[in-house]
């Protein structure tokens, strides 16, 4: 399958994402400088931008991950959040940085910051490559945000459809027509 004949557009280029990386990852490594900081990357779409987010800080971090749904196949929630796969370690007293791929109605991210709430760290904040507010239907503190998008679907750099596309290196907008069937 050739994945770009069915990108209507380019949203956000690879070299917009770069640059985007390196400033969220200075300010991170500014405010976690003298912290024992755990990143918990949720799967699968956040992989990409974590992985490169933590290459360009200049800090030491721990990692886990956690995946969670509320899509199932579809490309609307649920509005039912399931955890499928939970940290491998308690998270008692450390500073917490959840990472996400897009932060779209909230739901999702809502159910987990409240989760991990409850498990006692020593704080948690919410670091998103891309935040679609016009689809919010749960609030969530940002403390790291890149990209403000529109209602569009997207899909690359992690971002998938159907478990397609998340190795193309920048966003794109899917056409219509491949996912409304």
């Amino acid at each position: 399958m050739n994945l770009e004949s069915n990108i209507a557009s380019i949203l956000i280029s690879e070299e917009q994402i770069k640059d985007k990386i390196s400033e969220i990852a200075k300010q991170i490594s500014i405010d976690y400088e003298k912290s024992d900081l755990l990143m918990v990357g949720v799967l699968k779409g956040s992989m990409v931008f974590m992985s490169d987010l933590m290459r360009a800080m200049n800090i030491n971090t721990k990692i886990d991950f956690m995946c969670v749904s509320s899509y199932g196949a579809s490309t609307k929630t649920s509005g039912q959040v399931r955890i499928l796969m939970d940290l491998r370690e308690p998270i008692d007293g450390k500073d917490v940085l959840i990472i996400e791929d897009i932060l779209d109605s909230g739901v999702t991210l809502s159910y987990l910051v409240d989760v991990l709430r409850a498990r006692n760290p020593k704080s948690i904040a919410v670091c998103t490559l891309l935040d679609k507010p016009s689809r919010r239907k749960s609030e969530v503190q940002l403390k790291y945000r890149g990209f403000v998008i529109p209602d569009e679907f997207v899909v690359g750099y992690g971002l998938d459809y159907a478990e397609d596309y998340r190795n193309l290196p920048y966003i794109g907008v899917l056409k219509p027509e491949v996912y409304e069937i």
